[in-house]
């Protein structure tokens, strides 16, 4: 028996009283009377931007405004053209290195604390952390209230991983100070596209 499986033994031996798991059901979670404002709201809170996409808008052109000095982007989504590097075709994720924006699609949306569920749909996973900038386009119809009813919806594809990404990276270790970008991106902003 190796020393980890003794010590959970030895735990599990001396645990005095048992309690059922409560159900989940008797969970009375937030829900918000209009959860898109709620999700834009959470959103910028945490350092994010959120914009809503007319049906007349080319995002091209969107996020070439947003972001006008970027040389490098990074997506493989078919809608968007003005990639410059695509994350399925490099030989690996190193090559993703100096990538001003990186363009990813969101699955969905939390009111509760502005974040999106974003599976991997793309080979190298680390176009979401190394960009500079990240970019997520959302339908802005898939925003649920909360964790509970995210955690129903998460659904994973063949490459079996996904995240939930909340505004840009930020720390606060060193001397208290704020800093943005420290281990992923300096910014997120989600571009909430039309049903």
């Amino acid at each position: 028996m190796s020393s980890k499986e003794d010590i959970l033994k030895r735990l599990r031996e001396n645990v005095r009283e048992k309690y059922d798991m409560p159900s989940l059901d008797d969970i009375n979670a937030v829900n918000y009377p209009d959860p898109l404002e709620q999700f834009m709201k959470m959103s910028e809170s945490v350092g994010g931007r959120v914009l809503l996409v007319g049906r007349d808008h080319d995002v091209n052109v969107l996020i070439r405004k947003l972001f006008p000095d970027a040389k490098e982007i990074a997506s493989n989504l078919p809608e968007i053209c003005i990639n410059t590097r695509n994350p399925d075709t490099v030989a690996e994720a190193s090559d993703l290195n100096g990538t001003d924006i990186g363009i990813v699609r969101g699955m969905f949306g939390v009111a509760e604390n502005g974040c999106v569920w974003v599976p991997q749909q793309m080979k190298e996973r680390a176009v979401c952390f190394i960009s500079e900038h990240l970019v997520i386009l959302l339908p802005k119809s898939e925003i649920v209230n909360n964790m509970h009813e995210a955690y129903r919806q998460i659904e994973f594809n063949d490459y079996g991983y996904g995240t939930f990404i909340s505004g840009p990276s930020k720390t606060a270790d060193i001397a208290q100070v704020l800093v943005m970008g420290a281990q992923a991106a300096r910014s997120v902003t989600v571009l909430l596209m039309p049903e």
